[in-house]
């Protein structure tokens, strides 16, 4: 039997065209819904699946409220990205033509993956950067960075490792370095410097920040059944 749920089409002003009505409701959003547009949805979508139609930012802030609502383990999250160069489509393997997502989102199969969150209250599903950035980074016990560096990129570990991936990258004339580490959780002291949270930039430069797997995983739609 497939299953039913509900599509949060996110600022967008064309909706994708849902072939199954009564099963998959549309219902239009603003960009970056918050508590006002998204936690009335949860008493209509029963056991059904949230299908966010719309940005990385748009899905952020869709699985922020069902991590403050407590609802990670029970709600599966499809994902149709708007943008062809969406960097959760790219960490996690999803399509990214408009068809294919929408198939997927529909009838895919939810697998377990990590969430990661951040010390300010925010949470990333696709991909986190700073820089230049000089200071000192941890991930887990091992250092990753002591000076300075070009750029620092975190990402969420597809493969289901520790929790995420911390990329150092070090750009000279000619040349690109990049190292990664895995670890559980990131931490980095440095002077003041901009973060960006899958595509948004955060108000004010930090001088501080701090990245880690939650305790919970965020069950996303990204397996054909």
């Amino acid at each position: 039997m497939k299953v039913r749920g509900i599509v949060l089409a996110c600022g967008n002003p064309q909706s994708p065209v849902i072939t199954d009505g009564d099963r998959f409701e549309v219902r239009q959003v603003p960009s970056r819904p918050g508590k006002a547009e998204v936690d009335p949805v949860f008493p209509d979508l029963g056991d059904g699946r949230l299908i966010v139609h719309g940005t990385d930012a748009d899905l952020n802030a869709v699985v922020l409220r069902l991590l403050r609502t407590e609802r990670l383990a029970d709600v599966a999250v499809g994902y149709v990205p708007v943008d062809p160069g969406s960097d959760v489509a790219r960490v996690w393997g999803l399509p990214t033509d408009p068809g294919r997502a929408l198939d997927l989102a529909l009838s895919g199969d939810p697998d377990r993956v990590s969430l990661v969150r951040d010390d300010v209250g925010g949470v990333l599903l696709g991909l986190g950067s700073l820089g230049p950035v000089r200071g000192v980074g941890y991930a887990d016990d091992t250092v990753v960075l002591r000076g300075q560096a070009s750029r620092l990129e975190v990402t969420p570990d597809p493969d289901n490792g520790l929790g995420l991936l911390v990329s150092v990258i070090h750009k000279r004339l000619f040349t690109r370095k990049v190292t990664t580490t895995e670890g559980r959780a990131f931490q980095l002291g440095c002077l003041p410097v901009q973060v960006t949270l899958d595509g948004v930039a955060h108000p004010r430069p930090m001088g501080k920040w701090t990245w880690y797997r939650h305790t919970e995983d965020l069950r996303l739609v990204r397996g054909l059944q």
